[in-house]
């Protein structure tokens, strides 16, 4: 009898807490989606597509053009840490198919720039990608001047996909665990992988 009291209570708690966190995430995004700094939000959601990609390749060009090897090795780190978390995130998504914001709240919250309305909401790509970038970047050149700025951007960018009504706070601090996540990870994926291709 014990047994199933505490049980019922468990369970009780958990849809609780568990509606009381929904809550939190709708009205977060809404309360940010409201903000006007949409063009901002626009700049910094495209950049989390492009530097990712962008990053990691043109440092791979320049390393191959200089037969720079370290800086290949850097390269190849960089970009395989943002491949793996893409690639989480967008498994992840498919499985789940959480409905956007914008789609499942239209009267609540307004869509900003031209989001994928087929695309599930949860974990954020976006995220996902800016924060593999910034921290394996931070991981590669420890310094502040790259960390600092690095860190700002990629919270920018969580931030910019929540004005724009595409993604709720769940979704974008998940991503980002999903990034930072791979980045530690593919440290050590990393030494295997330079093993293969440079025999090190």
């Amino acid at each position: 009898m014990k047994k199933r009291r505490l049980s019922f209570l468990l369970l009780a708690v958990c849809f609780t807490l568990g509606i009381a966190a929904q809550n939190i995430d709708i009205n977060t995004v809404k309360a940010i989606n409201k903000w006007n700094v949409h063009g901002l939000s626009r700049g910094l959601s495209a950049s989390g597509a492009i530097l990712p990609v962008g990053v990691p390749a043109a440092m791979g060009v320049y390393a191959l053009i200089k037969k720079d090897q370290p800086l290949l090795k850097d390269a190849i780190y960089i970009g395989t840490s943002v491949i793996e978390a893409a690639g989480i995130t967008y498994a992840a998504k498919h499985m789940i198919g959480r409905d956007r914001p914008f789609v499942k709240y239209p009267d609540k919250i307004h869509p900003y720039g031209a989001p994928d309305v087929d695309s599930p909401s949860f974990p954020s790509g976006h995220a996902a990608a800016a924060f593999s970038l910034a921290t394996s970047l931070s991981i590669t050149y420890p310094k502040w001047y790259v960390i600092a700025p690095s860190a700002v951007w990629a919270c920018g960018v969580g931030f910019a996909r929540m004005n724009q009504g595409v993604h709720y706070p769940s979704d974008v601090v998940t991503g980002a665990a999903i990034g930072i996540g791979c980045a530690f990870v593919n440290v050590y994926v990393n030494r295997w992988l330079n093993k293969a291709l440079f025999g090190e």
